[in-house]
């Protein structure tokens, strides 16, 4: 085993204390939460009580996705989207409210709230309510094939 000399001691010593407070002061990834705020004309209303966002388009390096399309899918309490079949897959994550999720191929219904995921495929049927007492929002991302 090597042996450090008082010099690189030292050093290391002043290097790691430096560098605490910059540890004990960071956030962990994904602690920050994304809840935005929308006013009630903001987007396209595509069912009563239901508005859709664009939050932007950004290039994808996945094999056979050439973008990806961001949405934001505003619920005020109680709405529901109408009934769709899927032009592409998605990922959706929901970051405020809780929903029940009907699909019919294959048929099942499940809820899924705030901080979680679920997913829609091409060519599958989906529908969402929004079944709390707040503005429910679904991030989705529309993943575009290349």
């Amino acid at each position: 085993m090597e042996e450090i000399n008082r010099r690189s001691a030292l050093t290391i010593g002043l290097a790691t204390a430096a560098a605490t407070p910059l540890f004990a002061l960071a956030t962990p990834a994904g602690a920050a939460e994304i809840v935005p705020t929308y006013g009630p004309n903001d987007g396209k209303e595509i069912a009563p009580g239901v508005r859709i966002v664009e939050v932007g388009t950004w290039d994808s390096d996945m094999t056979g996705i050439k973008s990806i399309l961001v949405l934001d899918a505003v619920f005020q309490p109680g709405a529901a989207d109408k009934e769709s079949v899927m032009d592409n897959d998605m990922v959706c994550f929901i970051t405020a409210g809780e929903f029940t999720i009907k699909k019919t191929n294959p048929d099942k219904e499940f809820n899924v709230k705030k901080g979680e995921y679920y997913t829609c495929g091409k060519g599958k049927t989906d529908h969402a309510t929004n079944i709390s007492k707040e503005v429910g929002i679904h991030r989705i991302s529309v993943l575009i094939p290349a």
